[in-house]
């Protein structure tokens, strides 16, 4: 398949590109890594007239800890997050989602911004934030706004950037002593997209309750899911397995799948139960010093 024609543009700042943003407005697309957008432009889906290159701003692909935080610039991939140590040693959430996103070929190419971006509840890092409580920082001809993650997916394909802006940095916030993670996906094969997916971010206090927790879910409802009660029902209680049972199923309650070629409603909300206690149990043993 063969694109429509479209005007090719490769701004060199971030200020170049946000000004070329404000005066094509909804005429123009973000290109990044390009791993969700040219399929959609080689199928005719997106007929934008304009495209945006942002892959000649310098200083944007860095992953580092800083001010409290992770922080993800714009044009970080995916293998960077696999290859980062810090990601390995302090974010097994994150660590755990990237490895399981498409293949190697996409990872070298796909961007943690892009994956927001595209506002797709299939990807996975939308459920990872929602899981961190990360922030989007994004850049528009104006300046800077940070955006908590709970605000920022507002539909299918939907969030909450204006035309003019761009997502320039994901935030997510150290995590203190005694945390842990997990990202656990059910997919039909390897690369593909979840059938239904869970990530759980929990921190110990000192007496083995549960000091803070985020559960969110992937591919079960028009936006990924951040699975509320169930993190209500952990929080400050020992983990033990009826606690964990019990958040299970809160958060298969809270999934509104549709079904598909993937499985029946019913079936997918089962595997968000299941997935759950996985994802807990692993993020358990990890603010625990397990791998």
């Amino acid at each position: 398949m063969i694109p429509a024609g479209f005007d090719y543009h490769a701004p060199a700042t971030i200020g170049e590109a946000t000004a070329l943003l404000s005066r094509l407005g909804d005429d123009a697309k973000v290109l990044s890594g390009g791993q969700s957008l040219i399929p959609l432009l080689k199928l005719r889906l997106a007929s934008p007239r304009h495209l945006v290159d942002i892959n000649r701003i310098p200083g944007l692909a860095y992953v580092k800890e800083a001010d409290g935080a992770l922080r993800i610039g714009a044009l970080a991939r995916e293998v960077d997050l696999d290859e980062s140590d810090v990601v390995r040693a302090r974010y097994p959430l994150l660590a755990d989602a990237t490895r399981v996103i498409a293949d190697p070929l996409v990872r070298n190419l796909a961007t943690v911004a892009g994956n927001l971006a595209h506002g797709d509840p299939a990807n996975d890092h939308p459920a990872v934030m929602l899981a961190l409580g990360a922030e989007i920082t994004a850049t528009g001809p104006f300046g800077a706004r940070r955006i908590p993650i709970g605000s920022f997916f507002k539909g299918p394909f939907e969030t909450a950037l204006k035309p003019d802006e761009l997502l320039t940095e994901i935030r997510a916030p150290a995590p203190p002593p005694r945390s842990g993670g997990a990202y656990v996906k059910l997919e039909r094969k390897v690369g593909d997209f979840a059938t239904a997916a869970v990530a759980a971010q929990i921190t110990l206090a000192g007496d083995g309750t549960v000091a803070d927790i985020g559960i969110a879910l992937t591919n079960v409802g028009l936006t990924p899911i951040k699975a509320d009660k169930a993190e209500a029902a952990l929080r400050g209680r020992r983990p033990d397995d009826a606690a964990i049972k019990e958040a299970a199923q809160l958060a298969a309650d809270a999934a509104r799948p549709e079904p598909d070629l993937r499985g029946s409603a019913e079936y997918k909300k089962d595997v968000v139960r299941v997935l759950t206690a996985r994802a807990l149990r692993k993020a358990i043993e990890r603010a625990g010093g397990g791998k």
